[in-house]
């Protein structure tokens, strides 16, 4: 996320409160399924992560992790899933 999506009138907030800023912008944009839940897990403390998640759904974000919630085609979905062609049947735990 891009401080600038704030509106800095309203929100004032140290860089390192942010988790996309602290950490490594490119987990938010990750094609690893357990690095798109490290994200959305990093965003839960985020002290603006409703606003985020408010700003991206206005905005329809093509993709990325924004406010907790993963984006595909500026929609809110579940999980990523992993590249391939599921299973046939179901592996045993």
């Amino acid at each position: 996320m891009s401080i600038s999506v704030l509106d800095p009138q309203k929100v004032r907030v140290d860089d390192e409160q942010l988790p996309c800023r602290r950490e490594n912008p490119e987990l938010f944009f990750a094609e690893s399924p357990a690095d798109v839940e490290t994200a959305k897990a990093l965003c839960l403390e985020c002290p603006v992560r409703l606003e985020c998640l408010a700003g991206a759904l206005d905005r329809r974000e093509p993709w990325g992790v924004w406010g907790g919630e993963l984006f595909l085609q500026g929609v809110v979905i579940p999980r990523k899933r992993p590249r391939g062609r599921p299973r046939k049947n179901e592996v045993a735990a």
